[in-house]
């Protein structure tokens, strides 16, 4: 590593007085990104923001909305009594991220912020038409995702919280690779007072897509043979030496399938 400074302020204010001040200081979260970046030399930030003591942990459950806060952690979602009778498929979820230790470190706002094109968070957040909390202002989760590790928070922007509509049902199925547990193809289906949202992870060029003709077939009727011929373009995909773009694309119909049966 090199050398910086480290900080850790006691709440969202000084946070973001203390990014604005120094515009080569990083915000950390959990660090799961972050912290081998610094070990290989890959980054060079003059100071550290540590967020842990700012106020932005915690869930909460009102009016037909989970609130997570930004530095909840994966583990902390993964075992919420409430997350797992409200929308059980995002529990289920966090609890299949990383590795034991990383889902003890890891949080939902660090996960989101730094927008992987292979994590796990970005399909729940796109299917089940969250609201993404800054402190600046709330950001819908179909215009938070810009592009491979794009998003659209601004400089000196941090996510506080998440908020996700209470489904009617949603399911969420990947197939992980076998050493990191990143998803080579996840699949987030969701049925709630907006439609049927199915969002895909871990295989588009750009990140974290929806697949549009899936929904509307869903739509129509939810079950998998609604969507048993329909196919996502390989063309779209990305091709590396996990998998290639043709097998990213076959896999995304059996996970979606999986999905809606696992949603009922």
């Amino acid at each position: 590593m090199y050398d910086f400074t480290y900080q850790k302020p006691a709440s969202v204010a000084d946070a973001v007085k203390l990014l604005g001040a120094d515009p080569e200081a990083k915000a950390l979260a959990g660090g799961m990104t972050l912290i081998p970046v610094l070990k290989q030399r890959l980054n060079k930030p003059s100071a550290l923001v540590d967020l842990a003591d700012a106020g932005l942990a915690g869930i909460s459950v009102a009016g037909g909305t989970v609130r997570i806060g930004a530095m909840t952690t994966h583990a902390t979602v993964a075992n919420s009594a409430d997350v797992k009778k409200a929308i059980p498929a995002l529990a289920k979820l966090a609890g299949g991220i990383g590795d034991k230790e990383v889902r003890h470190r890891g949080t939902i706002g660090g996960s989101l912020a730094n927008d992987d094109p292979t994590a796990d968070y970005p399909a729940a957040v796109l299917a089940l038409g969250a609201t993404v909390e800054t402190n600046k202002r709330s950001i819908k989760a179909d215009d938070f995702f810009q592009g491979m590790f794009m998003t659209a928070l601004e400089p000196g922007e941090l996510i506080t919280a998440v908020s996700f509509p209470v489904p009617e049902k949603a399911a969420y199925m990947k197939f992980p690779n076998p050493a990191s547990r990143y998803a080579l193809v996840g699949v987030f289906v969701a049925k709630g007072p907006a439609g049927v949202r199915v969002a895909v992870t871990g295989a588009g060029q750009n990140g974290v897509f929806r697949q549009k003709a899936m929904e509307a077939a869903l739509g129509k009727s939810f079950s998998q043979a609604a969507i048993a011929d329909i196919a996502t373009p390989a063309d779209e995909l990305n091709s590396d030496i996990h998998a290639g773009a043709e097998y990213r694309a076959h896999l995304v119909g059996v996970m979606a399938r999986r999905a809606v049966a696992a949603a009922g």
